[in-house]
């Protein structure tokens, strides 16, 4: 439970800034036993914050023009490793912000991505529906009037009524009773011409 509200890549940073204040004290010690790394990397920083600092100071309190004396090489070495140390520590701890800050800005893209896909889906559905709903609307507007429709439906029953009822045999009064009938279906049809 912890775990999902503690990323474990927050806690794998911390984990490594931890480890980088060891780090600084080894090369403090390694700083304050080489004539190179006190020469050309401890003492110049190190003289250079010295002088930052005390000029600073005396312009606070209103001293102008004064001249500032160099540190001495072993307070400056000292200065150096302690500076080189903090910026050992300081470029770990900014370089696991600026490692977090690309994993977040990875994560937001790939959610966007993943939006802007739904997103496309969506409108090819609804572009999708609405092609199903005009091919639907034309076939309601082709489709025959319901009055039209209900009589073709009368007259299909009508002819599926007469083709399923079967023929009586013929009668002697049958017989007359249906040379009348076609007697009279034609001098019906002249009529109707």
């Amino acid at each position: 439970m912890v775990v999902g509200a503690f990323p474990m890549a927050k806690l794998l940073y911390l984990g490594i800034r931890q480890v980088s204040k060891p780090l600084a004290n080894r090369i403090k010690e390694a700083a304050r036993r080489s004539e190179f790394f006190k020469t050309y990397i401890c003492l110049p920083p190190a003289q250079l914050y010295h002088w930052v600092e005390m000029r600073t100071k005396m312009r606070i309190m209103g001293f102008r023009g004064t001249v500032i004396k160099p540190l001495n090489e072993e307070a400056a070495s000292e200065l150096g490793a302690e500076l080189l140390g903090e910026a050992t520590v300081f470029i770990v701890g900014g370089g696991c912000l600026v490692l977090e800050y690309w994993r977040h800005q990875a994560q937001q893209r790939h959610k966007e991505e993943e939006q802007r896909a739904a997103w496309d889906a969506m409108q090819d559905e609804v572009g999708r529906l609405a092609l199903a709903l005009e091919a639907l609307q034309a076939q309601v507007q082709a489709a025959p009037p319901r009055g039209a429709l209900e009589e073709l439906q009368a007259q299909l029953q009508e002819v599926r009524a007469q083709l399923c009822a079967p023929d009586p045999p013929p009668a002697p009064q049958a017989a007359s009773t249906s040379q009348e009938a076609s007697s009279s279906s034609e001098e019906k049809e002249p009529a109707e011409a």
